[in-house]
């Protein structure tokens, strides 16, 4: 018996397949060999739990890898806060930091809204070409607006 996870995710790697879209066709793929390999739920559950830091950690990486290499050091550094577009991503790098941090407390919060996140971060990447990092600042952003409600209850 085909059970409801794995229909799930055989849609999943059908939209993937239809928006030609790598990341989810891999993301599907792997939680699909390990479904089938029987990796349990208590696997999955630690997957789901350690998986965002190892996906900032990668993030990370990929953005500290200029500086490794030397393509950009401390000349391209100062130069750069003489532009105003410098600036404002400097403003909005702290300011997603700081939505994200929101997110992690509210998917640890309440987990129920990482569904919605999740179907959302899905429907943006496969249909309109987004990127999968949106759960975490989804998530801080919907915690942002929950918290400004809350305030005008």
């Amino acid at each position: 018996m085909i059970s409801q996870s794995f229909i799930f995710l055989l849609l999943l790697l059908v939209i993937g397949a239809i928006a030609k879209n790598q990341s989810i066709l891999i993301a599907v793929i792997v939680l699909m060999i390990l479904k089938l390999v029987g990796f349990d739920s208590k696997g999955f559950s630690y997957l789901q739990s350690k998986g965002i830091n190892w996906g900032v950690t990668i993030i990370t990486i990929a953005v500290l890898a200029p500086i490794a290499s030397g393509d950009i050091g401390f000349k391209e550094l100062t130069a750069s806060f003489k532009s105003l577009y410098a600036w404002i991503a400097l403003i909005s790098g702290v300011a997603v930091a700081l939505l994200a941090k929101g997110g992690v407390t509210l998917l640890s919060k309440d987990p129920e809204i990482t569904t919605a996140l999740a179907f959302g971060t899905i429907l943006a990447v496969t249909l309109f070409k987004g990127v999968a990092v949106g759960p975490l600042i989804g998530a801080g952003i919907a915690y942002t607006a929950i918290k400004i409600v809350e305030f005008f209850k």
